[in-house]
């Protein structure tokens, strides 16, 4: 069973992603280092006490549709109350809508332990927090003062409307039509597929964010516009009006996540005797919805990143927990009678090191990119500028890379399991399963590559990514300066690591500037992943310095010394795989 890790969760916050010094320094306002760990301790103990028990039956049994009304997995909904309750979806909610206005960092982190515990349950949450960011920063103040308290508290939850059957990636493809009603509202027209509890018995209420087109919009995405369509309308009172004409038409039967309900939701075909036409609220500009649903997704798309981290975290849990208790053979280092534990076999123990490495590099990426976010609405100026270009910079990987890694650890929990990873009762084949959408939802890896190397390098023509590798050196340099040897050979491998960054930074940048973009596009995702690898490893070793830290100096050497060597063959594939790709792409055009 899984146990929120909350002693390196603290440890990741204050000491690799800097809110210590935000701390010390006043940035933070009144929060106090002790406030920071009774959250921490009382997100972890709901973490592991009260979801992590739902996370087998939620898998087993999932969410069930009937009539229109979908029922969520046991327990889901009287833990949701209890969860709601105790004020955890309010944590960097606004103050002025009854949110307790906590640094972004702290609800990344609570985020991560939802997310361990059931990543099923814990989505329903994940898509309410970006539809309170939309509203609250581009919702009219009618909007504003009719929902966010709801959603802040969350009584109600938020749901985000973007794909259609022949609208995935391409928004430009999008039908959903909204047309105006004469007094101020829209009525919405269309299908959309993949929404993330989009029905569901855990509230009262589900406010839909839409995206749709009006009947004069411009062609392709700047023809767009963002709608808030509620399940239920919301009388000036505040209390529920009539049921809305917008309706789950079936759930879908997926790899993983099944206690999460993934509707087809229709609007506007007058169900149930509704009016045809949902109602639906112009959430900021008219043909100008797509720049409100990034707010959304931006958000959405670290938290995603977290649920990496979270699912590699629990995987390695489970696998070190199977290792110590499973026998087989010989080893060495087991001192005992008969058969060894399989965790002192040395395969098994890079396999578990691996698992745990990633697993807390990806956490400091993470992290690390929360805090950026947090200065950026904390700062002013010049100040806020830089730290939005390091957001911008951070959050493709923190996504992308995260995720790959939470699908590569939780491959390799089910190989320590050997044949029983195979067998479904172990639950080691659920992590797996789960952690499969998210490398593809909230825009695919390949989607976080091409924004990071076409849309983030450029920015400040390149300064604002040469100034975070920069400040990854210093970490680097910080390494070298340590007195004991735990560390290893980790600085010279990080510093060799970042200049591969830094090389397939320039060829990039170069290639653009020169009109080469499908050169560009060939070195994307290698490129990402690179980023990753030497980014990942900095922290990791940030999370080693201090005299009383030789374990985790330990584990980031591991790290170096294991990972850092792919660092070079991915520079290489960066600036030399167009050619090879190019040629061998007619392979894929004949016949």
């Amino acid at each position: 069973m899984y146990r929120a890790p909350v002693a390196e969760i603290s440890h990741t916050l204050k000491q690799v992603a800097d809110m210590k010094s935000a701390l010390e320094s006043g940035k933070l306002g009144d929060l106090s280092e002790d406030l920071v760990d009774a959250v921490l301790e009382e997100a972890g103990k709901f973490a592991s006490e009260r979801i992590a028990p739902l996370n087998r039956d939620a898998d087993l049994i999932g969410a069930k549709l009937e009539n229109a009304v979908v029922t969520t997995a046991p327990g889901f909904a009287q833990t949701y109350k209890d969860w709601s309750e105790g004020g955890w979806n309010a944590i960097s909610g606004p103050e002025e809508y009854g949110g307790q206005g906590l640094p972004n960092m702290l609800a990344v982190a609570a985020s991560e332990m939802w997310n361990s515990a059931s990543m099923g349950f814990a989505l329903c949450p994940l898509l309410t927090i970006g539809a309170i960011e939309a509203v609250a920063t581009h919702g009219s103040d009618e909007l504003k003062s009719k929902y966010l308290e709801k959603l802040v508290s969350g009584e109600w939850t938020g749901t985000m409307n973007l794909t259609e059957p022949a609208c995935g990636s391409d928004l430009a493809a999008l039908k959903t039509q909204a047309k105006p009603a004469g007094d101020g509202s829209y009525r919405i027209f269309g299908q959309k597929i993949f929404i993330t509890y989009g029905e569901h018995d855990m509230t009262e209420n589900i406010c839909h964010l839409v995206l749709a087109r009006l009947p004069d919009a411009p062609a392709g995405t700047r023809g767009i516009s963002l709608f808030l369509v509620p399940k239920f309308l919301v009388n000036d009172d505040g209390s529920l009006g009539a049921r809305n004409d917008a309706f789950c038409q079936s759930i879908e039967h997926k790899i993983g996540i099944h206690g999460s309900p993934t509707c087809v939701m229709i609007y506007g075909d007058g169900f149930e005797g509704t009016e045809p036409g949902a109602i639906g609220y112009l959430i900021g500009e008219e043909n100008r919805g797509l720049a409100c649903m990034f707010t959304m997704m931006n958000n959405a798309r670290l938290n995603v990143g977290t649920q990496g981290v979270a699912i590699g975290e629990a995987a390695y849990q489970h696998a070190l927990n199977y290792a110590r208790d499973r026998k087989q053979g010989k080893a060495s280092s087991y001192e005992g009678d008969g058969m060894a534990p399989i965790v002192h076999h040395p395969d098994v123990q890079r396999n578990l090191l691996t698992m745990k490495s990633m697993t807390n590099a990806a956490r400091g990426i993470c992290y690390s990119c929360a805090y950026a976010l947090d200065m950026q609405h904390m700062s002013e100026g010049e100040e806020a500028k830089m730290w939005a270009e390091r957001v911008g910079i951070i959050t493709p990987i923190a996504k992308a890379f995260s995720t790959d890694i939470g699908c590569e650890v939780a491959s390799i929990g089910v190989q320590i399991h050997g044949g029983m990873g195979f067998i479904e009762e172990t639950g080691a084949a659920q992590y797996m399963r789960d952690a499969r959408i998210n490398p593809i939802y909230e825009g695919t890896n390949g989607i976080q590559a091409i924004d990071l190397v076409t849309r983030k390098l450029p920015l400040s023509g390149g300064d604002a990514v040469r100034a975070y590798i920069t400040d990854l050196r210093s970490i680097v340099e910080d390494v070298r300066g340590v007195n004991h040897d735990g560390f290893g050979r980790t600085a010279e491998l990080l510093d060799g690591a970042l200049n591969e960054v830094e090389e397939a930074t320039d060829w990039l940048l170069a290639q653009m500037a020169d009109g080469q973009m499908d050169a560009a596009l060939a070195g994307a995702t290698p490129y990402l992943r690179l980023f990753g690898l030497a980014s990942g490893g900095c922290y990791l070793a940030k999370s080693g310095l201090g005299d009383n830290e030789k374990d985790r100096a330990s584990l980031a050497r591991f790290f170096a010394e294991n990972f850092t060597a792919e660092c070079a063959a991915l520079k290489s594939t960066v600036t030399g795989g167009a050619d090879s790709l190019d040629a061998a792409s007619e392979l894929l055009k004949a016949g």
